[in-house]
């Protein structure tokens, strides 16, 4: 059974990363984190700030290599079947595993091929939109997508049956309005076209979204958690509790729809 060391992206500080003993002197060589999308996303740049106190902490190098594709499927394909001797972990969110044994034939178990190993950090996913939207809270945007009837486009952050895709399918069906769904291996390439407005809205974690919403370049329009942010305090979070709930739900109804993960 390979045990591969795991690291979810979700709910612990950096600081508080502690990897079980694989042996009494370890680490002895260098370390790699794959995370399983592009460079420039919230997983890479969380993957980047564990990887360089690890550094500091056990004086060993490690190495980030992103493995995007598949939504997420490919880089932890690749974990999975490294050796398991605790040098090959993966960072991703921990929804990718929640949802893509619902979702796809993969060529490795989640819970047999897999050892969690911490909670790294919380991320709420932000719901923005390009400047060319004319919209400002969720009832605007509610209704601006029921007038385009459909026109608008969603870009998914991180492939479809990604925790990003689900969060906009039930969005939608929440709302009651439709959007085009348009896949992207990452959220960095998505933020980079939905700042040109080559798409209009998106799902996205607060780490790699929140410095262009200060900057001006798109529009914040709700946060995912259930209470609103200290940060954002004027953003709506009402939304939270259901989108919480629900996603586990959307994750059968993609499945019905055959909506491709391709």
């Amino acid at each position: 059974m390979n045990k591969s060391l795991f690291i979810t992206t979700l709910v612990a500080s950096v600081a508080a990363l502690a990897l079980p003993a694989v042996a009494q002197n370890y680490p002895t060589k260098p370390i790699k984190i794959v995370v399983p999308f592009p460079a420039g996303g919230t997983s890479d740049v969380l993957a980047r700030m564990v990887g360089q106190k690890m550094t500091e902490s056990w004086g060993q190098p490690v190495v980030i290599e992103n493995k995007p594709g598949s939504s997420g499927n490919l880089g932890a394909d690749v974990v999975a079947k490294a050796a398991p001797d605790g040098y090959t972990l993966a960072l991703m969110d921990v929804g990718n595993l929640v949802i893509s044994p619902a979702l796809f034939k993969l060529p490795f178990n989640v819970e047999k091929d897999f050892a969690p190993v911490a909670m790294v950090a919380y991320s709420p996913h932000l719901l923005a939109v390009s400047t060319k939207v004319p919209a400002n809270t969720p009832a605007e945007l509610v209704a601006y997508a029921k007038a385009q009837k459909g026109k608008l486009n969603y870009a998914v952050a991180a492939g479809m049956g990604s925790a990003s895709h689900l969060a906009g399918v039930t969005y939608a069906q929440r709302s009651g309005i439709a959007w085009g769904y348009v896949p992207y291996k990452g959220g960095a390439q998505a933020i980079t076209d939905l700042i040109g407005g080559q798409v209009d809205v998106m799902f996205n974690g607060m780490v790699a979204t929140y410095p262009h919403v200060k900057a001006g370049k798109i529009k914040l329009i709700a946060i995912s958690s259930a209470k609103r942010n200290a940060q954002m305090p004027d953003t709506p979070a009402e939304f939270g509790h259901w989108l919480k709930a629900e996603i586990p739900a959307m994750a059968k109804i993609v499945k019905d729809e055959k909506i491709s993960a391709e």
